[in-house]
């Protein structure tokens, strides 16, 4: 049984892979989550094959039961908590005269909704990691349109700010058990949910997904006496 565990949102790909990728090497247990099945269950088989101790179920983070689902499972394999990482996000773009109300719910939901859920389902985990080590970790994936809403992704961006308001009221309320949240506002990172800006912002322009996992392993690092409340990532030159 791994020393330390964590649970990762999204992580089938992108961000959140690299993320789980990340805590693996570090030696975590991990619990994975993602909406297909598939696609879920072939990124779980290549993190074990790499050695890695995973855990996984697919879910909809829109759906409060799947949610529990997720945190019962890692609960049943692992028996602890040391890092939560609420990564899993979707972003829709509109006009304000063209929201479509189910995409607009989705986007609470996933995005800010279930991070929400996501505490409340594993503070008890969560707390007695804060207990053991006063190291316990919370990763909230925010954005740079949660610092600098953007026409368009209003949305996408209303439910980011909402993230970071969270996050600073989740150190304030559970600081004192060992728990430290922080909210990742990355500007576009070369991923897959980023296709729809390449044409204006080329890839290798955007910020690359070892920055964020670097930010990560500099909060594993931290002593228990520091806390890192948010961490801004932007290109050079890009205004917030």
């Amino acid at each position: 049984m791994p020393d330390r565990a964590a649970i990762v949102t999204g992580a089938s790909r992108g961000i959140g892979l690299a993320l789980a990728e990340a805590l693996g090497s570090e030696g975590f247990g991990l619990t994975i989550t993602a909406r297909k099945p598939h696609t879920l269950e072939q990124t779980a088989r290549n993190l074990q094959d790499r050695g890695f101790d995973v855990a996984f179920l697919a879910a909809n983070m829109a759906d409060e039961e799947g949610i529990r689902e997720v945190v019962r499972t890692h609960r049943e394999h692992f028996g602890r908590l040391d890092v939560l990482v609420n990564n899993a996000g979707i972003g829709v773009g509109a006009a304000a005269d063209e929201h479509q109300t189910k995409f607009v719910d989705m986007q609470l939901g996933v995005n800010l909704r279930a991070i929400v859920l996501f505490y409340r389902e594993c503070i008890e985990l969560l707390r007695f990691a804060g207990a053991e080590h006063h190291n316990a970790l919370v990763v909230n994936m925010a954005s740079l349109a949660g610092q600098s809403p953007q026409p368009w992704l209003s949305v996408y961006a209303a439910t980011k700010a909402g993230v970071i308001a969270y996050t600073r009221a989740m150190n304030k309320e559970l600081g004192a058990d060992g728990i430290k949240s922080v909210a990742f506002c990355p500007g576009f990172v070369d991923t897959d949910m980023s296709e729809f800006v390449k044409d204006s912002i080329p890839a290798e322009k955007m910020l690359r997904t070892d920055d964020i996992v670097e930010a990560l392993r500099f909060l594993l690092r931290v002593s228990p006496a520091c806390v890192v409340p948010e961490i801004t990532f932007q290109r050079p030159g890009e205004a917030i």
